[in-house]
């Protein structure tokens, strides 16, 4: 048997060539994949970690970028950038099928069971693929509370799970007001799970650069956003014994 293995993957996208890292479950044969978006500031350690710990689970897992390789650290340059991708759903959908393409492409990946999960822009990518039609088989996302086109939710075609902290000023009562409504007027099988008095990015280790107001590391949370991933994907993705292995 394989152990499990990582690399970098460059793939064009949004205009810039993209730095993914894919990780790959021990084994040889095709497994269940998940795309796996980060937080606006970037693809980190943090996201390549996630993708790791999901391929020892036994998926594919892709972290996929969202500038051309770069980590925004700094709030002004991050948010220049990720607001107006976050109103122009056409360019989130054109970023995440570049992604998609490349896990789907992967000869490990089975092409007809792959899931999204993602954080703050990300899971907003996630979500937007979903209203595009593509088939998933989950969405998983953290603080991307985000609404889209009228009507487009009930394209989506599969089960939702969405988290948020409570005291999140980012994503507040309205916005998760509209979100449920969208996802429940579109016929979505959906979850809310609100994880009391987080901020914005709970599940994100403190970092070494200012952030924007409103973020703050919440490990108890963390760790239970984490476990709500992992049951999110047993439940819709689940992990079979390798043909290959």
């Amino acid at each position: 048997m394989t152990k499990m293995t990582t690399r970098a993957v460059e793939y064009p996208a949004d205009g810039l060539t993209m730095i993914g890292h894919l990780a790959l479950p021990a084994g040889f044969g095709r497994r269940p994949a998940v795309l796996l978006g980060p937080e606006g500031m970037g693809l980190s350690d943090v996201e390549r970690r996630r993708a790791d710990a999901l391929a020892e689970l036994g998926y594919v897992a892709l972290a996929f970028d969202l500038h051309g390789g770069r980590y925004l650290g700094d709030p002004e340059e991050m948010l220049a950038r990720c607001m107006p991708l976050l109103a122009d759903p056409d360019r989130m959908r054109g970023i995440g099928h570049a992604a998609l393409d490349v896990l789907r492409t992967e000869p490990r990946t089975d092409p007809d069971r792959i899931a999204a999960v993602g954080y703050g822009t990300g899971g907003a990518v996630g979500l937007e693929l979903g209203r595009g039609g593509v088939d998933l088989r989950a969405i998983g996302t953290v603080n991307a509370l985000t609404t889209g086109r009228p009507g487009e939710a009930a394209r989506i075609r599969c089960p939702v799970w969405a988290g948020v902290g409570s005291e999140d000023p980012i994503m507040p009562p309205a916005q998760r007001n509209a979100f449920t409504a969208e996802m429940q007027a579109a016929g979505v099988d959906w979850r809310l799970t609100v994880y009391g008095g987080a901020l914005h990015a709970f599940h994100h280790p403190p970092v070494d650069h200012p952030v924007v107001p409103g973020v703050g590391y919440h490990p108890q949370h963390a760790r239970r956003a984490w476990r709500d991933v992992v049951d999110l994907l047993a439940e819709c993705l689940p992990v079979t014994a390798d043909p290959g292995a």
